[in-house]
């Protein structure tokens, strides 16, 4: 397996949560791969497995049962702090409830990443001011979080989760809290993000949101059913692919 040729590799990824007698198998086995720059969508229904499977990608919780590749590297058993490193170094997030700190600016909370990782404050300021010129909030550097609209919010969550330049970018839900028309604005700047190069991953259980990507995963009880590739010629239409092994 040539595993830096990937951004993402799962192989065999079980998770099982034991809650006294009660034993809950979140992932059954889940494996894929994510290609560099790639747009990929997870789908499926209410505990399907889709969180938990976003929160083992994204190193906040680990498989029970095998293994986890990023950018080539094992993650799979990692420390916390190993973990919490790779976070910040190779991951963005994208949250449903935005998570901004509202006792801070847009461009402060844009900066925390680089904060964390150690960056001297000019060039926080330099890469968080350039970050959120990129996604359209070059005017609202000052504002506090409740100053500005849920779609302005999102778009600084994208900023912050973007400013570290990360491996991959994770978003949950992303335009769970917005109303119709700012969805379409949020994904569409996922897409254009995506054009420049950027590897996302992103959970949804809205089919319109999903179709944004190009792969699209369909997992229910723990397991992936099947894999949607789109944009298979000039009418876009769907194909169906087997999982890679």
């Amino acid at each position: 397996m040539n595993n830096g040729s990937k951004v993402f590799i799962a192989d065999q990824v079980s998770k099982v949560y034991e809650m006294g007698k009660v034993v809950v198998r979140a992932l059954q086995d889940v494996s894929f791969t994510i290609k560099p720059g790639e747009y990929v969508a997870i789908m499926g229904p209410s505990g399907s497995g889709k969180s938990t499977l976003m929160h083992i990608m994204g190193c906040l919780d680990r498989p029970t049962s095998g293994s986890l590749y990023l950018r080539g590297k094992d993650i799979s058993s990692l420390s916390d702090s190993e973990l919490a490193e790779i976070r910040n170094a190779e991951i963005g997030f994208v949250f449903q409830n935005f998570n901004l700190l509202p006792s801070m600016s847009i461009q402060e909370n844009v900066e925390m990443p680089l904060l964390y990782a150690g960056v001297p404050a000019k060039e926080r300021r330099r890469q968080a001011v350039a970050t959120l010129g990129m996604v359209g909030l070059a005017d609202r550097l000052k504002h506090k979080p409740t100053e500005v609209s849920g779609g302005q919010k999102q778009r600084a969550c994208i900023a912050r989760a973007l400013v570290n330049q990360p491996a991959i970018l994770l978003a949950d839900e992303p335009t769970g809290n917005l109303d119709t028309g700012t969805g379409e604005e949020i994904m569409g700047l996922f897409d254009d993000l995506n054009a420049k190069g950027n590897t996302i991953v992103l959970v949804t259980h809205e089919r319109d949101v999903a179709e944004h990507a190009s792969r699209i995963l369909y997992i229910r009880d723990g397991r992936i059913e099947h894999v949607e590739v789109r944009g298979q010629g000039e009418d876009d239409i769907t194909a169906w692919e087997a999982l890679e092994a």
